[in-house]
């Protein structure tokens, strides 16, 4: 994946508004209006985190009549996943030592205290 675009998906992702917009739009496509309604900003506050979303490719708008609905780009939202899946069973490694580690520390334990009360 080009950086630029994984640069555009994360920052796009980075602010509540934008995930809530694109949690909305998850359930199905929405107009503007509908997706201001539940936000304490004016109309042009919730068009620029629009415009993020669509150059981030998060979503599209269309054209229906005098609707323009807003609509979920799901594969940006996969591309990140799919990046981010090669550094969870990196952390899932790192996180399987370390129980490893802490069991042996454990039975380290228990074996000196059955050496004591002998």
């Amino acid at each position: 994946m080009a950086p630029d675009i994984l640069d555009a998906t994360f920052a796009a992702l980075a602010d509540p508004t934008r995930r809530a917009i694109l949690a909305r739009l998850a359930q199905g496509e929405a107009t503007v209006m509908e997706l201001a309604a539940p936000f304490a900003m004016s109309q042009p506050g919730v068009s620029k985190h629009l415009r993020v979303l669509e150059r981030a490719g998060l979503i599209s708008r269309g054209r229906d009549a005098q609707r323009r609905p807003c609509r979920l780009e799901a594969t940006r939202l996969k591309t990140a996943m799919d990046w981010l899946a090669d550094y969870r069973s990196y952390w899932e490694e790192s996180y399987q030592r370390l129980d490893d580690l802490l069991g042996e520390l454990e039975a380290g334990r228990s074996g000196a205290g059955e050496r004591e009360a002998l």
